[in-house]
């Protein structure tokens, strides 16, 4: 039932068959207020018996007053019906009032089964500090006329509790339904949310993951269209990356379909060796923060994915310089290039490109608790920070790693290194 509450792939709302929860409720409120009255009309028969004969004309005289309480009753337990006469609840609960006790006069006792409707739509229409003190009263106002009708205490005692209760379980209802088909649009609502933010997830895990790897294949290509006519050998070994790179990419589709990914910063610090020796770059690397708890590791990696895409994507540098530490709880990755405002002349990016790859990591980066900064610094260099609080309980990465420490190297333009 909860999963039929989810809207389907055009984000439209559930089907008429998911409301049966509410409809549910309504039909069962309806059935009660029409049973109550029924057993109102059995009064009304039962107090104008003559013999063994009914008095019909007093009968259907009856039956006006109180099928206009029932469809007062109705527009009070369940608003939607009238939306307009929203604005005038009060009156309609007046003239509820008085097609309450004035049939008093004509039905005397036979019309006792009415209060109990009044006191329940008193509930329901006016605000708690008056709904309470207008129950006390029509009870009150009830005692009154039973005992003019020569009712004696145990009769008048019976009856209030009969119609103390008859109000209660009308406003109970009557909140009920209205309850159960707000919470079903609130579930509805939720799993429209839930939806949206899947959605969102998908689409900033495809970008951190495959605009890297896209990246470098596009870089990859550009180059090797310029070797071939001149370096056969060089032009082999970057085919051999490229489709080393183009693995990579199907094995991320992949994971981000199963919603489980896993990777290594010191794994990617390695991969981007390759990609900067092959775009030109003299490159720098130290990565100095050990054994990091799976998801921390996973993030980071991803902030130094994006951070050198950008390099790639939106400026000319000459000089790159990656480092990674960690000083108690505190790990942090710093990504610096000195491109800034010289376009790339690697990868044109298209002019209508909004770049939502920095905010998508801000996003996971502060969803662990972190921060994450983008900025010139004062020396001219572009500077990518991510810092994070690494929980000591969490437990580290193993297996895929290749090292906690690289130690610092230098990387100019030259042959391709394959990580």
């Amino acid at each position: 039932m909860q999963g039929s509450l989810l809207p389907d792939d055009a984000g439209n709302p559930p089907r008429h068959h998911d409301n049966l929860a509410p409809r549910l409720a309504v039909v069962i409120t309806v059935l009660v207020l029409v049973g109550y009255f029924a057993v109102a009309v059995t009064y009304v028969v039962d107090g104008n018996r003559s013999g063994r004969t009914i008095d019909a004309a007093m009968l259907g005289l009856a039956l006006l007053p109180m099928t206009m309480l029932l469809c007062l009753q109705m527009l009070h337990s369940f608003p939607g019906l009238a939306p307009r006469l929203s604005g005038a609840r009060r009156r309609t609960l007046a003239l509820q009032a008085v097609l309450t006790f004035a049939p008093f006069a004509v039905f005397k006792h036979a019309w006792l089964g009415m209060p109990g409707f009044l006191a329940g739509s008193s509930l329901l229409v006016l605000a708690p500090a008056l709904a309470w003190p207008a129950f006390a009263a029509i009870l009150l106002c009830t005692d009154v006329l039973l005992f003019q009708v020569g009712f004696g205490w145990g009769q008048v005692a019976y009856t209030s509790v009969s119609t103390a209760l008859t109000g209660l379980v009308v406003f109970g209802l009557s909140r009920l339904s209205g309850l159960v088909a707000e919470v079903s649009r609130s579930r509805a609502e939720l799993a429209r949310l839930a939806v949206a933010q899947e959605r969102l997830r998908f689409s900033r895990d495809v970008h951190d993951l495959l605009g890297y790897s896209l990246s470098t294949i596009t870089l990859k290509c550009e180059l090797v269209h310029r070797l071939v006519p001149r370096q056969n050998s060089r032009a082999q070994q970057e085919l051999s990356e490229i489709l080393q790179t183009s693995r990579q990419a199907l094995a991320d589709v992949r994971a981000v379909a199963s919603g489980y990914r896993k990777m290594s910063l010191s794994a990617e610090s390695a991969t981007a060796r390759s990609m900067l020796a092959a775009a030109g770059i003299s490159a720098t690397s130290e990565i100095d923060c050990g054994p990091l708890p799976e998801v921390v590791d996973t993030v980071l990696a991803s902030v130094l994915r994006e951070g050198l895409t950008n390099v790639l994507r939106h400026s000319k540098a000459d000089h790159c310089a990656i480092e990674a530490r960690r000083s108690g709880r505190q790990v942090w990755l710093t990504l610096v290039n000195d491109g800034v405002g010289r376009p790339s002349t690697i990868l044109r990016a298209d002019s209508t490109d909004g770049g939502s790859g920095i905010g998508n990591l801000r996003v996971r980066v502060e969803n662990l608790g972190g921060r994450l900064r983008a900025g010139v610094r004062s020396d001219g260099w572009f500077e990518l920070r991510a810092e994070l609080d690494v929980s000591v309980d969490a437990p580290p990465r193993s297996g895929r790693e290749r090292g906690s420490k690289d130690s610092k190297e230098e990387y100019g333009p030259g042959p391709t290194v394959t990580a």
